[in-house]
């Protein structure tokens, strides 16, 4: 994995340690995107569990880092389920009301 190769460096100072916790949050949203689209894809409900599962994934990943990439991998993952969340309102409401149109 590429952030074990740049562990050193993502480790050096408190900015880049940050980038790495970050980085990790990505990770967070690529792994939810794939197993969402793959349980929806089989027929199973999504859930927390996927949810669950991508962030312990990534949260490991920055582990490999340093112990406060783990946080700030938290907290962003946090803020991007948000926004994804209220992204994924958005466009359900948006196709309800073409759907009442015609």
């Amino acid at each position: 994995m590429l952030k074990e190769v740049c562990r050193g460096k993502l480790a050096s100072s408190e900015l880049y340690t940050i980038l790495g916790g970050f980085t990790s949050s990505l990770i967070f949203i690529l792994l939810l995107t794939f197993i969402g689209n793959y349980q929806e894809t089989c027929g199973v409900r999504t859930g927390w569990g996927a949810v669950i599962l991508a962030e312990v994934f990534a949260l490991v990943a920055a582990g490999t880092v340093h112990r406060v990439s783990i946080t700030t991998c938290f907290l962003f993952s946090a803020a991007l389920l948000y926004e994804v969340n209220k992204l994924s309102g958005v466009m359900v409401s948006r196709s309800e009301s073409r759907g009442k149109r015609y």
